[in-house]
């Protein structure tokens, strides 16, 4: 309690005319450019380690002072100045992401695929706690998946979430009127139950969108039919039960996902691994997934609304279990 008190009066304090200005929290990092720090080794040639978290989506995330990049938009940058740079010859993807929507998981995977086709460079997939549905998804184009003995990965499938209004509504006396030019405009609406035509309708989209899932899993990884079968209920899998059925290639550490890289790309052992960021970290490594000193995500209260928030409409490429944001 003494600690959000403090924080509103400071907040109260940085309002005031003049003080604003001088302090670096007001600063805007995320429109800095992205830029190289090594973060291990010191031999010849580079490694990228390039960060994927969170919940996927191709908007800008709205924080209380400023719009923070969206994932797609920090990954592409990424991997941008990895392709230029001639001396970086492999990429790690670090992957902790429960997955997101369906576009965004997506353009995830084509930018991914895209810069190893007009590169030449070798991509490894490393997952650390999950990487489920869209989040694995955007791992397939990896040359090697590698898990974390704890990952949790697999859901590949599509959930379609909307908020459900219509009974509290009912309980609270309000109405809504709705004027359409066609029977099927509105379906899907938050203010009415859904028909039996609707679910139909929405199913079939469902199922569309879980065959390009599939039919990637299949371009990408040597899955059996019945193991294949398996994957297709949607389930999750532990890191040993992943690899068992196919999804993943080798279970370890980040410290192995640098070693296979290095490995696939002739890189030597002692090269440097190089990660894209915005500001400087005292004691970098590795496991620093941060790229800026974010303003936009700081919060005075300790508190993100968003974890009890209804989820927005739509079709996703997601495990909800696994949503944290």
């Amino acid at each position: 309690m003494k600690m959000r008190l403090f924080a509103l009066l400071l907040f109260a304090v940085l309002l005031l005319p003049g003080c604003a200005p001088k302090l670096k929290i007001f600063a805007a990092p995320t429109t800095e450019p992205l830029k190289e720090f090594v973060v291990e080794g010191e031999g010849d040639g580079k490694l990228a380690l390039i960060y994927l978290s969170g919940f996927l989506v191709d908007q800008p995330s709205q924080g209380i002072l400023r719009p923070a990049p969206s994932q797609v938009q920090e990954l592409t940058s990424a991997l941008r100045l990895a392709e230029q740079d001639e001396e970086v010859k492999a990429v790690v993807v670090a992957v902790n992401s429960p997955g997101g929507t369906t576009t965004a998981s997506d353009i995830i995977y084509h930018e991914i695929l895209g810069f190893k086709e007009r590169s030449g460079k070798k991509v490894v997939a490393a997952m650390f706690d999950v990487a489920a549905s869209g989040g694995y998804y955007a791992s397939l184009p990896a040359d090697w998946i590698l898990a974390h003995p704890t990952t949790v990965t697999g859901s590949v499938g599509v959930i379609f979430m909307r908020p459900k209004l219509h009974g509290l509504f009912d309980k609270i006396g309000v109405d809504v009127e709705v004027s359409k030019s066609g029977v099927d405009k509105d379906m899907g609406s938050p203010f009415r139950p859904t028909t039996a035509e609707e679910t139909a309708l929405f199913q079939s989209i469902i199922d569309d969108y879980a065959a390009r899932f599939h039919s990637l899993v299949a371009k990408h990884r040597q899955i059996s039919p019945s193991n294949m079968a398996t994957v297709q209920t949607a389930r999750v899998f532990t890191a040993s039960q992943a690899k068992g059925v196919g999804l993943i290639d080798q279970i370890g550490y980040i410290q192995d996902a640098f070693a296979k890289a290095r490995e696939l790309s002739g890189l030597p052992v002692d090269s440097k691994v190089v990660a894209y960021r915005r500001d400087t970290y005292p004691n970098d490594n590795p496991y620093n997934t941060m790229t800026a000193t974010d303003p936009a995500r700081f919060n005075l209260l300790g508190i993100d609304a968003s974890v009890v928030m209804p989820p927005k409409a739509g079709f996703y490429y997601v495990w909800p279990q696994g949503v944290t944001r």
